[in-house]
């Protein structure tokens, strides 16, 4: 029986590098702890599915040290120098979106598509209020916008739609890629963008709460504004933005482009002596009861102490309810896991034999029969 010379450190890099539970790890492989400490080697088989089991490449642990790994973009999350490393989740999650906006770029410039004049037509010197309303106009939310969905919940999936049809990649998923034994950490990141002039990409952590992600994807959508100076993650705790000066920027556009001051102060005389104003404000603005009350604190229309007191409470029974809530039909996941404009991209160029099928089974984590059945959902007739 071969045994692979393993350096210690390499398995403990990657078992702190895949965030697996200790004890999770030591049940699968009862000799970890002995190959840590250097007192047993691995065999070639066991390094391999120890390998799988970590999401760590083979060839890392043939190396003399552990690789330092940082993000292929900015991270926004922190201005501290002293960041942990990123996660495997995270990293397979971006390069994975890096594979398709490579693939869709291609598409659209072989097409004779035209760069989008929105990405990167924003400054960092710019009011970003005035840039949350520009985002609203060229999205349409004032175009019969809270007459068309009858929840704010139902509106996170329409705002993702039209986001879509502006030519944006618009991802909401809380696995990586369909692998729900892998969930991304909310704690670690919330969102990221990849900026394009023809292929833009927004990624919002679907693990998070409802009330939450409507406000990342706004705010991911004003880094799409930004361009370049706005490609890269964002984590911040619920809808408040860190100390970074693109995220206060983006969240500052984010929160005008969802509820805009002028209407909030129109409506506010309306509710504010109702026992739910925030609830009633939600309704209004088809947004969350959470950015509606955040929105009217920053407006300096209630106090923090009176929106905190309304966030700890709301948040409470949100996660009660993310408990208690079945699963979804896994063919309409894939339209928020991937994006119905880009799946039919990737089908088209599969049919028309300029991508095989390997490759777009790649691009989009689908297999086989899993393949077929989207397309035929989407009205692809598919071999």
């Amino acid at each position: 029986m071969t045994r692979v010379q393993v350096k210690p450190e390499l398995l403990r890099w990657a078992c702190e590098r895949s965030r697996i539970d200790e004890l999770e790890l030591s049940v699968r492989f009862p000799h970890v702890e002995a190959w840590e400490r250097g007192e047993k080697q691995p065999t070639i088989k066991q390094l391999e599915a120890f390998a799988k089991a970590t999401h760590t490449p083979l060839g890392y642990f043939f190396l003399p040290e552990p690789p330092v790994e940082r993000l292929p973009i900015q991270d926004f999350r922190t201005v501290r120098e002293d960041v942990p490393r990123p996660s495997a989740d995270l990293l397979d999650t971006i390069y994975a979106m890096q594979r398709r906006q490579d693939f869709l770029r291609e598409e659209r410039r072989d097409g004779e598509g035209e760069p989008l004049d929105f990405v990167g037509s924003a400054r960092l010197a710019d009011d970003p209020e005035a840039v949350g309303r520009e985002m609203r106009r060229v999205v349409g939310l004032d175009d019969g916008w809270a007459a068309e969905v009858k929840t704010w919940t139902e509106a996170v999936g329409e705002l993702r739609r039209r986001t879509e049809k502006l030519g944006v990649i618009a991802v909401i998923n809380g696995v990586v890629g369909n692998n729900t034994s892998r969930k991304l950490d909310v704690h670690e990141f919330r969102g990221f963008a990849l900026t394009d002039a023809y292929a833009p990409l927004i990624f919002v952590n679907g693990a998070d709460a409802k009330s939450a992600q409507m406000f990342t994807l706004a705010h991911e959508l004003a880094h799409v504004w930004l361009g370049r100076d706005g490609e890269g993650v964002s984590g911040f705790e619920g809808i408040f933005p860190g100390d970074q000066r693109v995220e206060r920027f983006c969240d500052h556009a984010a929160a005008e482009f969802l509820v805009p001051a002028s209407e909030l102060k129109k409506q506010w005389p309306t509710v504010r002596h109702e026992g739910d104003p925030f609830e009633r404000l939600a309704r209004h603005f088809k947004v969350s009861p959470i950015v509606a009350g955040r929105r009217a604190m920053d407006l300096r229309l209630v106090s923090r102490d009176a929106f905190f007191k309304f966030y700890k409470d709301y948040t409470r029974r949100e996660r009660d309810r993310v408990k208690t809530a079945g699963g979804g039909d896994f063919y309409n996941t894939q339209n928020t896991r991937l994006g119905q404009s880009f799946a039919l991209a990737v089908m088209r160029a599969a049919l028309e034999g300029r991508l095989s099928f390997k490759e777009a089974y790649d691009l989009t984590g689908l297999r086989g029969g899993a393949f077929q059945e989207y397309g035929r959902r989407l009205g692809v007739p598919l071999p």
